[in-house]
């Protein structure tokens, strides 16, 4: 069968490539997208031996879900370097089709469009190492912040909605449903997660369709499809272009940023410097993890944890990294007697009592995906914590991989109920552990700490279970209903996380939380507004340099915060436009 599976997939692959746009199919992805080079063809005068103005308007840091948007906007009017650490998305099949999405996740190489990283906590995670970012890698969902999110940062209502708006008509669809996701949507309604909402993209209590980034064919698109509506002619993006530190000015009374250090594909550093305007400025949009650490490295941060890592402090702020949070989820696996399609989420279930029901199902049939660890949702990966952290040689690691060639491939037919606490009120930090920007830095979210989410938690649970043993669930699947311990014991014995099991895992929901939780990659914090930015994501204490990403929030929008960060880069970029050049914007 998975032979089979694999046949079906090259042969959808061979199809695609003969009806794909320009940018992915048999042209050229350079031909539609001329200004993106890799960042070894990059040539400018240094920083340190020039005072001309041949600088750069803005120069963006992180190509990711805000970078890509705000760089297409600024470039309207002004000259705009986005420089992004990884390769493009488009030539990549493990990146572009739905089929391939847990691969990326399972490939931990250097050059990966996934960089993982494991928090101190025992959770397995992963951050965008590509043009796109996290719209590259993860499960595709597209559902818009709540109004009452939208209020409390305090946007512009009006323009919030255009900027959705923009994103929504080049890169976002609606779903092709699935039978397993209309089980899914029964089983939440005869649960009383009501009323049905339809399909929409707005965030409303009940049962609803969200959109996707995946077509109708299966093909993911990234934010760094919407760089084609940049000016090509004042916009260039550099590839594997990573950014070691912000330079500043520090001879006035306050710091000034003037450009950045990057290093190319080859190891060879360079230098990108801003124009001489005061509104010139570097734009930091990394991401949660990338924007902090990077901010510490270019001495913005605590000052005790600089000094013992030998970096100049540009800035003392103690609020750099923290109110690190992430959302938890715990999943339940729900068995199947029948083959279930691929899906990722499609259907969410969105309750007053402060959690999230959402679904996926039938991995990948192909061989290359059942015989690789499958990132959040792995029935294999958590078997690593069953070699204690100081035995893990390589040749265990290896053993590990050998050995999944055995697991059949009956264990990839069901689906998982996931069932997220959402604004959690727990809360971590991130921490430098060296100098180089290339490695993770030390991340804790401290999962349920604070006893309102593992409340919520539970809840939670009770929910996924109730939707799981209804009868929309046992008729589409043919399995009798299962006991609430069988199917939490699955879950326990999938060991999704490193961190220790207990005997009591099926008989405590407290504890099945703790020791089963997971993440959806929806952390967020390390710059929030007030503590390290300020209400228009200026860095605070410093000139010309802002965050415009996901660090500034302290909570995640919507059921899933990507349309939200994609609108962001949008929306900021039309706030600069607009306060820089006045009726002239046109805005």
């Amino acid at each position: 069968m998975a032979s089979v599976g694999a046949v079906k997939i090259l042969c959808l692959v061979l199809w695609l490539w003969n009806f794909l746009p320009p940018c992915q199919g048999k042209q050229n992805w350079h031909e539609s997208y001329p200004f993106i080079k890799h960042a070894s063809s990059f040539s400018s005068p240094s920083i340190s031996t020039t005072s001309s103005n041949n600088g750069y308007d803005y120069i963006i840091v992180g190509g990711g879900t805000a970078g890509c948007p705000l760089a297409a906007t600024l470039s309207q009017n002004f000259s705009v370097l986005l420089l992004e650490r990884g390769g493009v998305p488009f030539s990549n099949p493990n990146v572009t089709f739905l089929e391939n999405f847990h691969i990326t996740l399972a490939d931990t190489s250097p050059t990966s469009a996934s960089q993982y990283f494991i928090s101190t906590d025992g959770v397995y995670n992963a951050r965008g190492r590509v043009l796109g970012g996290g719209s590259s890698i993860n499960a595709g969902f597209y559902t818009r912040a709540s109004q009452s999110f939208i209020q409390k940062v305090g946007w512009e209502a009006k323009l919030v909605n255009q900027s959705y708006q923009w994103v929504e008509k080049q890169i976002v669809h609606r779903p092709k449903y699935s039978a397993y996701q209309r089980a899914v949507r029964d089983s939440l309604l005869d649960s009383g997660v009501s009323p049905f909402n339809g399909f929409t993209y707005d965030h409303i209590y009940g049962t609803k369709i969200g959109g996707t980034i995946f077509d109708r064919f299966g093909r993911r698109h990234t934010t760094a499809e919407l760089l084609a509506s940049g000016n090509r002619d004042k916009l260039t993006v550099l590839i594997y272009a990573t950014v070691q530190k912000i330079v500043f000015d520090t001879r006035g009374k306050r710091p000034k940023a003037v450009g950045v250090i990057f290093q190319d594909e080859n190891g060879k550093q360079h230098e990108a410097i801003l124009g001489n305007d005061r509104h010139c400025e570097v734009i930091v949009s990394s991401g949660a993890i990338g924007t902090p650490q990077l901010l510490m490295l270019s001495g913005i941060g605590p000052k005790a944890e600089l000094q013992n890592l030998n970096i100049s402090v540009v800035l003392d702020n103690p609020f750099v990294g923290k109110g690190m949070v992430d959302n938890p989820m715990n999943t339940v696996f729900v068995p199947s007697n029948r083959t279930v399609n691929h899906t990722l989420i499609q259907t969410v279930g969105i309750t007053k009592l402060g959690v999230y029901i959402e679904a996926s199902s039938g991995f990948s049939q192909s061989s290359d995906s059942i015989h690789c660890h499958h990132g959040i949702m792995s029935a294999e990966i958590g078997q690593l914590s069953t070699i204690p952290p100081k035995q893990r040689s390589p040749e265990a690691i290896q053993a590990f991989i050998k050995n999944k060639k055995d697991i059949p491939i009956e264990a990839f037919r069901g689906g998982f109920i996931l069932s997220k606490v959402a604004n959690a009120w727990s809360a971590g930090e991130l921490k430098l552990i060296n100098t180089n920007v290339k490695d993770n830095p030390s991340v804790t979210f401290n999962y349920f700490s604070h006893p309102y989410d593992l409340q919520r938690c539970v809840e939670g649970i009770r929910l996924a279970i109730k939707v799981v043993q209804s009868e929309h669930f046992t008729n589409y699947t043919l399995c009798e209903k299962q006991t609430t311990e069988k199917l939490l014991n699955l879950s326990v014995k999938a060991n999704v996380n490193f961190i220790p099991k207990h005997a009591n895992d099926t008989e405590s929901l407290e504890q099945f939380c703790k020791d089963t939780v997971i993440t959806i990659w929806h952390f967020h914090g390390g710059c929030h507004v007030g503590k390290v930015v300020s209400p228009d994501y200026k860095v605070l204490g410093v000139d010309r340099l802002r965050v415009i990403d996901g660090s500034t929030f302290t909570e995640s929008p919507g059921t899933n915060p990507q349309a939200t960060v994609m609108m962001m880069g949008r929306y900021m970029g039309l706030k600069i436009l607009r306060n820089r050049l006045g009726k002239l914007a046109g805005i």
